[in-house]
């Protein structure tokens, strides 16, 4: 097979295949290559690698037990960080009346928190590459605390969007860090399933969202306030989960190379290693992310008003599809980050969008609760291409600036994308329906579907092109052993293999199984 400037080339040791890797092979290939030949490479390295598909019980259990807690805090992290966006997104109303607002105003408080989270990745991940996953973690969710509270104690508008802004710094500033802290230490084997499993902590904290707002809002004389006041409290058992954690071994490694010479001037030559180096690959990853934020917002936010406005969904109706349509969500990204260890990454993105665009017309067109079905499996398919997103840009990224590379390329998307849910209303607000009148009341319908599918057709167009033109490193090692990047930066090699020339980090399958035990 052909590799094109930037594919991962790994040798496997016959024994232990996966898991150790030749101290040669932990780099990307770096090939002078012309643009006709890189592009000609796209089709042949779009082929499934078919590696074996294995139980994915086995692959869990290839996890010790220190890797088991690292991505059960990051998981409980991520999907606690989701829980509190989505506190906003379900009191839209109440908060609108508490403030004297229009709901469109109070959207202002999600719309500012997306505009901010790029500054807490580009923040908290440079922190966090530098001085460790811990920390920044924990100063992190201390802010969650902070914010959280202050929100349920805002009296007036503008103290409302002052705190969610700085609540859009605090987020922005996790998903770095908790990508990072899953997988960079996870065996090579299980990251396609772990990644699939971390990234569903997203819709899992929708769906906690869904059922405590439920529970908690409207339900004593303080309205929507004790949602918020509840949301500030898993943080603190959080904080201290990873306060008994330490820090991976990937960048223990990074460091104890660091502390040799001066550690700061080491990291400032990193970044600027890897900036002339990867500067191209950073734009790419940025624009992939706009892509996938289009993707899920685009699938996702207008959709409720869809089914209500142009199909009259009751509130009910509309709840139990949504939490289908999350079910299907947490299945897809599971299930796709799974595959995508045998199929590789690009492939398995590639396919989950085709099959994506198959059902965008049941998907937008079936005006009745048969539409359920639909919902499960086109959230299948876009949460499953996001399921392959946390390993795959952690298998891109720059060994040194991983949490700061992953975080930043997809809050700059997710700002990218922030407007999508208006350019569907807006464009919606074209195809007019029959208008609908109830007990006096006129209800201006239009064809929101027609404007989704159409929307999500190109996006799902544009995701496939930027994914089968761009690089895959299916296999990369995590460590510091294996980073070209690192060696320039600190002027010397970096040994940490054994005689046989294995990176001594990686254990086999059967002592990361002995390990778990």
């Amino acid at each position: 097979m052909a590799h094109a400037k930037g594919d991962y080339s790994p040798d496997y040791n016959e024994k232990h295949r996966d898991d150790v890797y030749f101290a040669s092979a932990g780099e990307p290939v770096e090939d002078d290559m012309s643009w006709g030949k890189y592009l000609a490479t796209r089709i042949t390295t779009l082929k499934p690698p078919m590696d074996k598909v294995e139980n994915p019980l086995t692959l869990l259990r290839l996890l010790s037990t220190k890797q088991w807690l690292f991505f059960t805090c990051s998981f409980i992290a991520w999907t606690w960080d989701a829980f509190d966006f989505f506190t906003v997104s379900l009191t839209v109303t109440d908060l609108a009346k508490t403030f004297g607002k229009t709901n469109t105003q109070i959207s202002w408080g999600i719309t500012l928190v997306l505009m901010f989270r790029s500054v807490g990745a580009i923040t908290f991940g440079l922190a966090a590459d530098r001085w460790g996953r811990k920390w920044p973690f924990v100063v992190n969710n201390l802010l969650f605390i902070v914010l959280e509270l202050g929100t349920g104690f805002c009296q007036t508008y503008k103290q409302f969007l002052a705190v969610r802004a700085l609540f859009g710094v605090a987020m922005g500033g996790l998903y770095g860090n908790v990508a990072a802290t899953a997988l960079e230490d996870c065996p090579e084997r299980a990251r396609g399933l772990i990644s699939g499993m971390l990234q569903q902590g997203y819709a899992f904290g929708y769906l906690l969202a869904t059922a405590f707002a439920r529970g908690l809002v409207n339900t004593t004389s303080h309205g929507w306030r004790p949602l918020f006041w509840f949301g500030a409290g898993p943080p603190v058992l959080i904080i201290a989960f990873r306060l008994m954690l330490p820090e991976t071994d990937s960048y223990i490694e990074r460091q104890r190379v660091r502390a040799a010479g001066n550690a700061g001037a080491t990291f400032v030559k990193e970044g600027k290693v890897a900036l002339k180096r990867h500067w191209k690959l950073l734009i790419y990853m940025v624009l992939l992310m706009a892509g996938f934020n289009f993707m899920s917002h685009g699938s996702q936010d207008l959709y409720p008003t869809m089914l209500t406005n142009q199909y009259g969904f009751s509130a009910n109706a509309l709840t139990v599809t949504q939490v289908v349509a999350n079910l299907g969500a947490m299945t897809g990204g599971t299930v796709i980050g799974y595959l995508s260890q045998m199929f590789g990454r690009r492939f398995s993105i590639i396919s989950a969008c085709i099959l994506g665009g198959a059902l965008l017309y049941p998907y937008c067109f079936i005006g009745n609760e048969r539409v359920m079905a639909a919902a499960f499996f086109e959230q299948a398919a876009v949460q499953g291409a996001w399921g392959v997103i946390p390993i795959h840009l952690m298998e891109l990224s720059p060994g040194s600036f991983r949490t700061f590379v992953v975080g930043t390329s997809y809050q700059l998307g997710n700002l990218v994308s922030s407007a999508s849910s208006t350019i569907e209303a807006t464009i919606g607000e074209r195809f007019p329906l029959p208008p609908l009148v109830k007990e006096g009341k006129t209800t201006h319908r239009y064809a929101y579907g027609k404007v989704i599918a159409i929307f999500m057709g190109c996006v799902f167009a544009y995701v496939i092109v930027l994914t089968f033109l761009g690089p895959e490193y299916k296999g990369r090692s995590m460590g510091a052993a294996h980073d070209h990047d690192f060696e320039e930066a600190t002027g010397r090699p970096i040994e940490d293999t054994d005689h046989d020339g294995f990176d001594k980090r990686h254990d086999s399958d059967e002592d990361q199984i002995a390990k778990s035990h």
